[in-house]
């Protein structure tokens, strides 16, 4: 499955979940929520996952942890809080680094639409060539 479809299919998930509940929840019933809903629909999903950091020649197991990642490539960092912030952004992108993955969701719950609460962070993407640039390309 290609990245932005399997982003696509995530976002719709996390509409669907908060349809379902609204804002003013946990953050960690928002995730075992979405964790719930996209397994439902066959996807991978891995859960508090614990990422080691490697400082002064020492390896930290318990340094950070990431709140799900979907089939081993998207890694979605749940919030419900008033607004967004910088360090927010930044701690997905500490995750990605971390983790190896590229592609982030940063979803806020705690908003009136959540289509304003999503954000999609991307470390190093390259999109995938379409079938017909891939013929292009063999042409030339």
């Amino acid at each position: 499955m290609r990245i932005d479809e399997l982003t696509g299919r995530i976002i719709g998930a996390a509409i669907e979940v908060h349809r379902n509940l609204g804002p003013g929840l946990l953050e960690s019933t928002y995730e075992e929520c979405l964790a719930a809903r996209l397994e439902g629909d066959g996807l991978r999903v891995e859960r508090q996952i614990r990422l080691p950091l490697e400082y002064l020649d020492r390896r930290l197991e318990r340094a950070y942890r990431m709140d799900m990642r979907v089939e081993g490539c998207v890694v979605v960092e749940v919030k419900a809080v008033a607004a967004l912030a910088p360090v927010h952004f930044s701690q997905l992108l500490t995750y990605l680094k971390l983790s190896g993955c590229t592609v982030g969701l940063l979803i806020n719950f705690n908003v009136p639409v959540l289509k304003r609460g999503i954000r999609r962070v991307v470390l190093d993407y390259m999109p995938e060539p379409h079938a017909e640039d891939a013929e292009k390309r063999r042409e030339r």
